[in-house]
């Protein structure tokens, strides 16, 4: 078990984020005492989407290929279109997704985020749920989906969109605090 106010989390983006579903969970878990890093499969910075457009920027942290599983409590992935289409060719970035869903420790996924989740083989056998364009993906990934605002499934959170983002928040921190799963491995 981890206190919230004593966590560190791991949020997993590139550029093409949706904006929303970074800043929120970010902001939130750092206002609770949380300490939350940003990997990505560059260094400097990535930039947001905003709705229609590219938005804002974030200082990435570590590279991908620097994460260790060991340091993080969590890993929170944000969806967009753009940013999960771009880490799921990247071996890197999947092998993180692998390493945390392998290490039993919470793993949140929102929007189009669980395309890393199929691509780490990760929702076969589980409930999971989605943006519901890619809910066929995720059928096809072996999961029952689910057309509700969270799901999780012996850690691993999947959440449709950035209206959902308080209950994503509050499922995040919820299974941070349980500690790790005893689940197979990716």
């Amino acid at each position: 078990m981890t206190a919230i106010d004593s966590a560190s989390i791991l949020i997993l983006a590139t550029d093409g984020y949706e904006r929303s579903e970074l800043r929120v969970p970010l902001e939130e878990l750092k206002k609770r005492g949380a300490t939350v890093k940003i990997a990505s499969i560059k260094t400097g910075e990535i930039k947001s989407w905003d709705e229609k457009d590219w938005g804002d920027t974030v200082s990435v942290d570590l590279e991908a290929k620097n994460v260790k599983t060991e340091e993080f409590d969590a890993l929170v992935l944000p969806g967009g279109q753009i940013n999960p289409d771009l880490l799921r060719v990247n071996e890197e970035a999947v092998k993180v997704v692998r390493d945390f869903v392998k290490s039993g420790k919470p793993v949140a996924a929102i929007c189009h985020g669980p395309w890393l989740l199929v691509e780490a083989d990760a929702l076969r056998g589980r409930k999971a749920t989605s943006y519901h364009s890619i809910r066929t993906d995720i059928r096809n990934a072996g999961a029952s989906w689910k057309d509700e605002a969270v799901v999780v499934d012996n850690g691993i959170i999947t959440s449709r969109s950035p209206k959902d983002l308080p209950q994503f928040v509050e499922k995040i921190v919820e299974e941070i605090q349980e500690g790790p799963h005893d689940r197979r491995a990716a």
